[in-house]
């Protein structure tokens, strides 16, 4: 007899698994939300607590006895994954996974139905706390919840960007409020200069770490405009923000009982959370500000992760003594003494006080992100320490990596085979998953990519139907070709990322893009910030392109820029295109992401690309020169641009086999994978944080040699 399965217990079992985001790169929990509704799991964004809620019971009762089987299947993998002796850090780090890890970050990416992330600072937190459960590493994620969110993209029929916020709603998010042993919620009272701040704790399961997320929502908006909205309002709008996740995340982590061995500072945004643990050192031991000062700074790393001025926070005096007093009374520093810390001159009383600076001059270990920003960070910095040489500034380098399941298309996955998943935390898995990758058959890499070539064509052609149906456009919807060579262009829209570049020479560009025999089409994707001008301006520049009588099937602008629209783009393009102007990219992830994906990169020599070109797995846009106007550098890059898509990209793309097959192509494809892959994995970077500096901080290492 068939077994009736309670549909308000498939309901409840379907919740459980989403409370946990572990879900989000195992993916399986995935399908079966679609098996049961894919138009309702669409409609509400991939949201599994808000899928939970609305599914229908009859839906639930038609397809339990198909779900059920699954569900109880992941159920037992996830007590197996929570299982804390099977990880790296059991087993290799002992110290380290007893110890615990506060990451600081203003905003995370952890999935696309918790939308407090904005670019590339979100996603690397966010696949930084992913592998850190992966392999065992005690970090516990710190950051606020933004009620207003990140905005959602539109482009209005004149092709300028306008911004949407919708609000965020606790009770359908994959978030639960935290709550002490007697079930009483907890808040977080921060200190606002003369008033107190009341932040709600909310958590976030990802995998086995956890996400503390300040909700400061009782803060009137009326007061403070932008204040739930990620980098919203203006400098005293961010200040605040600021003083939360710094002073308030401190407090939230002892709220709950949770006392770090190491606090990790993603940015210098979360820089007031040393002054708050100074502060509490002094209140437990009776220390003179000086010594506890030392002591804290022993425990902090901090990881720099722009080279572009605008980047690093910077306020007035005034309004940072104000909302700094009770800590600075704590502290026992005068008003010098305290912006001294966020000044490289700290007798110039006309400099403002940097976020970064403060967060130097608090850790014990800085870093870059790459290792050419490790250079120029090094430059930038050096006015901190005028008696020594740029080479002995004491910044290093940790270069990012990205969270290999989280980013790897599924179907991709399976023909690459099973090592390269651990191929970054062991070397055995890493030279297993080389021989895999090398030997890949051809034939099936190709299919694979069509395939997914041919989802994103389609899923571009739907976000542009729809697009057109709200504004009432009633032109045709672009024609995508899927044997034509495409290449994607998504990214955080800002001047020095140069998006125009490759249609700086129209007519060139032109030619290029609309050769009947070898064609070639652009998708591009992106979001400015609300306040930057010139960067709206480059995307009203590209829909531009998009509506020329010889472009508009040539090149697609995709509206919503978000994760799954970055998932999709970075598995169905042949080639991943980035031009920033050198040295202005700290790292770029987004390059990695393609190299899983067996997209191959075409970019300028920064960030990442400078320390991973070897002329095999890629293409390079120009050399490592740089011109001091930043004018010729552009005119420069964009002839080298379209000479190496024009004599080496396209002619490459459409050599063929017999049977129609680009091997050669396929040749650099696997190159770059079996060398690339695991090296810039997320896993590879966490190892780099915990032994050289996790462990080190936290006192954990049994020698330690220094200069």
């Amino acid at each position: 007899m068939r077994k009736q399965h309670d549909p308000s217990e498939l309901r409840a079992r379907l919740r459980a698994l989403g409370d946990n985001l572990w879900w989000s790169w195992d993916r399986r929990l995935e399908g079966a939300f679609c098996s049961i509704d894919a138009e309702l799991w669409e409609s509400v964004g991939h949201n599994p607590t808000a899928f939970s809620i609305d599914v229908d019971e009859d839906r639930l009762r038609h397809h339990a006895a198909a779900v059920a089987p699954l569900l109880t299947k992941l159920e037992r993998q996830l007590r197996s994954y929570m299982e804390p002796s099977r990880t790296w850090a059991s087993q290799h780090c002992r110290g380290l996974a007893a110890s615990t890890i506060a990451y600081f970050s203003p905003e995370f990416c952890i999935h696309e139905s918790l939308p407090i992330y904005s670019g590339g600072l979100g996603v690397l937190a966010g696949d930084h706390l992913k592998s850190c459960s992966d392999l065992g590493v005690g970090v516990v994620g710190v950051s606020l919840l933004y009620r207003h969110g990140y905005f959602r993209q539109h482009i209005r029929k004149d092709g300028w960007q306008a911004e949407d916020y919708e609000d965020l709603d606790p009770d359908r998010a994959p978030i639960t409020r935290v709550r002490s042993a007697h079930g009483k919620p907890i808040s977080v009272h921060v200190p606002l200069g003369l008033s107190v701040i009341d932040a709600d704790l909310w958590q976030v399961q990802v995998g086995r770490c956890r996400l503390l997320l300040l909700d400061p929502h009782q803060y009137p908006e009326s007061v403070l405009p932008g204040a739930l909205r990620l980098y919203g309002g203006d400098s005293i709008t961010r200040l605040v923000q600021e003083v939360v996740l710094g002073i308030g995340g401190y407090r939230a982590l002892k709220a709950v009982g949770i006392r770090p061995s190491v606090l990790h500072m993603n940015e210098g945004h979360s820089a007031f959370a040393a002054f708050e643990a100074i502060a509490d050192r002094m209140e437990e031991t009776g220390l003179p500000f000086e010594q506890a000062a030392v002591d804290v700074a022993a425990n902090v790393v901090f990881t720099t992760h722009t080279p572009v001025e605008a980047g690093h926070d910077r306020f007035a005096p005034e309004p940072l003594l104000a909302m700094l007093a009770p800590v600075r009374k704590r502290l026992g520093l005068t008003a010098d003494e305290l912006l001294a810390f966020g000044r490289v001159n700290p007798d110039d009383e006309h400099e403002t006080f940097c976020m970064t600076v403060c967060a130097i001059k608090l850790a014990r270990h800085t870093n870059a992100v790459s290792s050419l920003h490790g250079h120029v960070s090094r430059r930038m910095w050096k006015r901190l320490w005028p008696d020594r040489r740029e080479l002995e500034v004491p910044i290093g380098h940790v270069t990012n990596g990205v969270h290999v399941a989280t980013w790897l298309a599924p179907e991709l996955a399976e023909v690459y085979g099973r090592n390269l998943a651990r191929a970054g935390i062991d070397p055995a898995h890493a030279e297993a998953a080389r021989s895999e990758l090398m030997v890949v058959d051809e034939d099936v890499l190709w299919t694979t990519k069509q395939q997914l070539k041919a989802r994103l064509l389609q899923f571009v052609r739907d976000r542009v139907a729809a697009r057109y149906a709200r504004l009432g456009i009633s032109e045709a919807v672009p024609e995508l070709h899927p044997d034509a060579l495409t290449i994607g262009l998504a990214r955080r829209f800002a001047l020095y990322k140069r998006a125009l570049l490759p249609f700086q020479d129209l007519e060139r560009a032109r030619e290029l893009l609309t050769d009947p025999d070898r064609p070639v089409q652009f998708l591009v994707a992106g979001k400015a910030h609300p306040a930057d001008e010139p960067a709206k301006r480059v995307i009203s520049a590209i829909h531009e392109l998009t509506v020329d009588s010889g472009l508009q099937h040539r090149v697609v602008f995709v509206e919503g820029y978000d994760q799954a629209v970055s998932r999709m783009l970075l598995a169905g393009c042949d080639l991943w295109l980035n031009v920033p102007r050198r040295p202005l990219e700290a790292c770029g992830t987004s390059g990695m992401k393609a190299v899983l994906n067996s997209t191959l990169n075409c970019s300028t020599l920064d960030g990442w690309w400078d320390e991973a070109y070897d002329g095999l797995g890629g293409f390079a846009v120009g050399d490592a020169g740089v011109h001091v106007d930043p004018a010729v550098q552009d005119e420069r890059d964009s002839a080298a641009l379209l000479a190496v898509l024009e004599n080496e990209v396209v002619p490459l793309f459409y050599q063929r086999s017999d049977r129609g097959i680009p091997m050669e192509w396929l040749a650099r494809v696997k190159h770059a994978l079996a060398t690339m892959a695991y090296r810039y994995s997320a896993d590879r970077m966490v190892l780099d944080y915990a032994t050289r500096l996790y462990a080190p901080s936290a006192g954990r290492v049994s020698a330690e040699v220094r200069d």
